[in-house]
């Protein structure tokens, strides 16, 4: 699978820690080159990602946490052409877990986006997320 590309972004509100904030992404992404850009209020982190390796970590998140049936729905709700995209729940993120979350309202600090593009999503979303069944 060639020319995957990850896009995580992530605001932080004034009254978040920015390292914690990178660390609830970094619990997702492994370590990670993250950008803070200004906000009106607090600021974004943005991070660009190449390559299927990127997403390793999600990969051994899915089956340590036994989610992968659940993920798997959610990754093909968010399928769109060569886009995947989704939320997940920033506290539960930075305590080590995934959770996936709608993108606005659920999480008072609202959510980890995350957008994938590949050539084949379908493809992708077999290998993060396999049937169990």
């Amino acid at each position: 699978m060639n020319s995957v590309e990850v896009r995580v972004e992530v605001e932080v509100n004034p009254t978040e820690s920015v390292e914690k904030v990178k660390r609830a992404v970094e619990n997702i992404f492994g370590s990670i080159q993250m950008e803070l850009k200004p906000l009106p209020r607090g600021g974004l982190l943005v991070a660009e990602l190449r390559g299927i390796e990127s997403l390793t970590k999600l990969y051994n998140l899915f089956r340590r946490e036994r989610i992968r049936d659940a993920a798997r729905a959610v990754l093909f709700e968010s399928l769109s052409d060569n886009t995947i995209c989704f939320y997940l729940n920033k506290q539960v993120a930075f305590a080590g877990h995934v959770s996936f979350s709608k993108a606005v309202a659920e999480s008072p600090l609202g959510p980890i986006k995350v957008q994938i593009k590949c050539e084949d999503p379908r493809k992708l979303i077999d290998w993060l997320a396999p049937k169990t069944t």
